[in-house]
């Protein structure tokens, strides 16, 4: 006698099941959306989104680690740990924006959390030191003398980054601006500006 086939559509993986997970999540908020809600989006049942996963928590927990740790690795490529520190500040705007073009609903999902659970407060900190090594890079970069002196590193970090998360309102990939185009974009208006001019 066969095994009684499973209830719901097949074929639902992790990634997919994360995709949809997140885009309802932007679309509801995470605290208003329910595993109810999220097997009728993908049409199974809640007990195959538990074969994957044992809770929304941990949905969301996943959702935020595919955004950060993207950013991570971004500050571990060669281009961000050799050279002037300026240039490996232009590699890891590059980078992020990349990130963010290529993650698009995972980072939207991560510049939302407001820290109301531990996992959210885990992705805080976790932002905190990607923060932390940006500023130390615009650091640097004034002590060579290649970023302008007369801003503060933790302000000029927050702008550059507040520019890149901004993309998140308006980007949309796929219509005409490629993820390398819009980074081109972002350093060319922020760089112009914080550079000094020196370039020993």
């Amino acid at each position: 006698m066969s095994a009684p086939s499973r209830r719901g559509r097949p074929g639902h993986s992790l990634d997919s099941l994360l995709d949809v997970a997140v885009a309802v999540f932007n679309e509801r908020g995470y605290e208003a959306t329910t595993m109810d809600e999220l097997a009728a989006r993908l049409g199974i049942t809640k007990s195959a989104i538990y074969h994957h996963v044992p809770s929304k928590v941990e949905l969301l927990r996943l959702a935020l680690d595919r955004a950060l740790d993207g950013l991570f690795a971004v500050t571990e490529e060669p281009g961000a740990r050799a050279g002037r520190a300026i240039d490996r500040l232009e590699h890891v705007v590059r980078g992020s924006v990349r990130v963010l073009a290529g993650h698009l609903p995972f980072v939207t999902l991560l510049l939302r959390v407001r820290g109301n659970s531990d996992v959210e407060r885990a992705a805080l900190q976790r932002r905190r030191e990607f923060d932390r090594i940006v500023t130390d890079l615009v650091r640097a970069a004034e002590e060579n003398g290649d970023v302008r002196p007369d801003v503060d590193p933790a302000v000029t970090s927050r702008l550059l980054f507040g520019t890149v998360n901004s993309l998140t309102e308006w980007y949309r990939p796929g219509r005409g601006l490629s993820p390398d185009a819009l980074a081109d974009a972002v350093v060319t208006t922020t760089f112009d500006g914080l550079r000094t001019g020196t370039r020993d």
